[in-house]
């Protein structure tokens, strides 16, 4: 088999719509992300933050290219659609990335609030942690 393009997945909350709230959860999500996968940043295409429409303090890309090996990474962010509703002040993202082995294990991290926006993808990544 070849190289393929897979994705993954993941979201958080903040507290509050401030620098330092949004910082510590992005920070945390990417922590998150790096320990479960084996992503190589090279192999990166491309990382689309979206955020609430009451998150305005802070670009997420800012701070994800504040890490190691992220200044390269093009990184985009984005506004979520906002549905009447809907889980505030969250944070999403999605990478794409190409990969030498399309069967790779991902673990798509959901952590705060997020875990109930994928309650299945949440079981089944406290499954694989064990």
């Amino acid at each position: 088999m070849g190289w393929r393009v897979r994705a993954i997945r993941g979201a958080t909350t903040v507290s509050e719509n401030s620098v330092a709230a949004i910082r510590e959860a992005v920070h945390e999500l990417l922590d998150e992300l790096e320990a479960h996968n084996r992503l190589d940043m090279d192999e990166v295409v491309s990382v689309t933050f979206s955020v609430t429409r009451d998150l305005d303090a802070i670009f997420p890309a800012a701070i994800a290219r504040e890490r190691p090996n992220w200044s390269n990474v093009p990184l985009l962010d984005v506004q979520q659609m906002h549905v009447e509703g809907s889980l505030p002040r969250c944070i999403r993202l999605l990478i794409h990335f190409n990969t030498p082995n399309p069967a790779i294990e991902i673990y798509h991290p959901y952590l705060r609030q997020a875990k109930n926006l994928r309650p299945d993808w949440t079981l089944a990544q406290a499954a694989l942690s064990k």
